[in-house]
């Protein structure tokens, strides 16, 4: 491996839709910082079937990529693609960090241990009520078992697909007392947390995936959503006096953790943190001009 100094890294985000994505900006800033340079590449490729999955992710294999990031929605298509899966992301069932060692593609996910340091930090008080866990999708699952890892007292699933919510369930352990919702109102009543892992609210959505007359002021609030940064499910929490968590925390913590699986290298969180902000700042800055 060359000198640190000397080093090129390739990497990028395979999903749909991910133009507005903060990842190059958050990884490149991580490299500059570590005193390197990191490339990172969006692919944009929608509706991707086995076969086109399959090609992407050959291509990452011999291109010279150190890795790349998996979104929406190919968080979970891409896991019988992979030459590896490490045993905590085999579990989740999704994969959103895939990296290229010794030729051989080997999937993580970070978004668990993002979305675990992300409510220590924001949400520090100890979890004493349910939560209501909306999504059981990629992000959805990786959310539930950093809820199982904080041992919340019970988690309450909800998803529209019966299938997805039961292979959660059977996937968490006995111990992380979680349940399948037949309602958003059943989830909420008398939870002590709410968290959106679907992508409702991103833009150009402006839904919210919960009635915001569910939310009361004794709530926590999160989103996984980043596009915007405040959804409208968080301003309506906001308004109604609950604390609030916006995806930027995930977003930079499992983007710190992403980074040092790439590169072997840590990255500095002050770097990541204002490449993210100044994204935000540019996009609120457009949005205002138009």
């Amino acid at each position: 491996m060359p000198p640190l100094e000397k080093r090129r890294v390739l990497l990028g985000l395979i999903g749909s839709p991910i133009k507005s994505s903060a990842s190059p900006a958050m990884h490149e800033a991580a490299a500059a910082a570590a005193g390197f340079k990191a490339f990172y590449h969006l692919i944009d490729v929608a509706g991707a079937d086995h076969k086109a999955l399959r090609l992407m992710l050959e291509g990452v294999r011999r291109l010279g990529f150190a890795g790349v990031n998996i979104t929406f929605p190919y968080k979970e298509a891409v896991l019988p693609l992979l030459d590896e899966i490490v045993p905590e992301a085999a579990a989740i069932g999704a994969v959103n960090t895939v990296v290229v060692r010794d030729g051989r593609l080997v999937g993580y996910n970070t978004d668990t241990t993002g979305f675990e340091r992300a409510l220590a930090e924001v949400i520090a008080a100890a979890q004493t009520r349910p939560v209501a866990l909306v999504g059981a999708g990629g992000v959805g699952k990786a959310i539930a078992f950093a809820l199982a890892r904080q041992n919340v007292p019970e988690i309450r699933i909800v998803e529209r697909d019966s299938a997805k919510a039961e292979a959660l369930l059977a996937s968490l352990p006995a111990s992380a007392g979680a349940r399948i919702c037949a309602t958003v109102e059943e989830a909420v009543a008398g939870a002590g947390g709410l968290i959106n892992g679907t992508p409702v609210g991103m833009l150009p959505n402006r839904d919210t995936p919960v009635p915001l007359s569910l939310i009361t002021a004794d709530m926590w609030v999160a989103d996984a959503v980043y596009t915007p940064l405040w959804t409208p499910l968080l301003g309506g929490a906001r308004q109604r006096g609950a604390q609030v968590m916006t995806g930027r925390e995930l977003a930079i913590f499992q983007g710190l953790d992403a980074f040092r699986l790439f590169t072997g290298v840590e990255a500095s969180r002050e770097a990541v943190s204002a490449a993210f902000d100044a994204v935000m700042e540019e996009r609120a800055s457009r949005a205002t001009a138009a």
